[in-house]
């Protein structure tokens, strides 16, 4: 597998990553670079690692991965981002909007689902998963990290009611993988 190759399926895996990053991004306050560097990270590790499970479960998971990953990531992007849209509607916090590590580690896992399968069809190919596992872990990790400085830029935006925002964009890249595999057999 070319290296051109390897960094467009990196860079195609990483897009929902970006955007939960964003999102993240948005509902920071005040801005901290160790926060963000820990969601991209996570968000890092788990492109990478799952791309490593999938290619490590091969074609004998294969069925049941692909049949119900549109499913899993649908359910868990949506439930976050209802809650984001459910807690928009409260009463302003004095608290700063965080990520636990919990929420860090579905939104890595909700986004990462097709990672897997991409891993299932690097196993496929016969390819070495090393690289091509490192590789993606790199740019989800460093356009993870440009996503959340982008999101808090765009958040200082006055009237803005940011976590109504962040939430909207996690139920709307859950839909979009759930129609992109249910209606348009992607």
């Amino acid at each position: 597998m070319s290296l051109i190759t390897i960094l467009l399926i990196a860079i195609g895996l990483s897009m929902d990553s970006l955007a939960v990053s964003i999102s993240g991004g948005i509902c920071m306050k005040p801005f901290c670079i160790k926060k963000s560097l820990k969601m991209a990270l996570i968000m890092g590790i788990f492109q990478g690692g799952m791309t490593w499970l999938g290619w490590a479960l091969g074609i004998h998971f294969s069925g049941y991965i692909t049949d119900l990953d549109h499913w899993i990531a649908f359910v868990l992007l949506s439930y976050l981002g209802g809650k984001m849209v459910y807690e928009s509607f409260k009463e302003e916090k004095n608290t700063p909007i965080t990520f636990s590590n919990k929420i860090l580690f579905t939104l890595g896992l909700a986004t990462s689902i097709d990672a897997l399968a991409v891993g299932v069809s690097m196993a496929f190919l016969k390819t070495s998963i090393w690289f091509p596992a490192l590789v993606i872990a790199f740019i989800t990790f460093f356009l993870s990290f440009s996503g959340v400085i982008c999101g808090f830029r765009f958040g200082k935006i006055k009237g803005l009611k940011v976590e109504l925002l962040g939430g909207l964009i996690l139920i709307a890249i859950g839909s979009k993988i759930l129609i992109e595999h249910t209606l348009l057999g992607k």
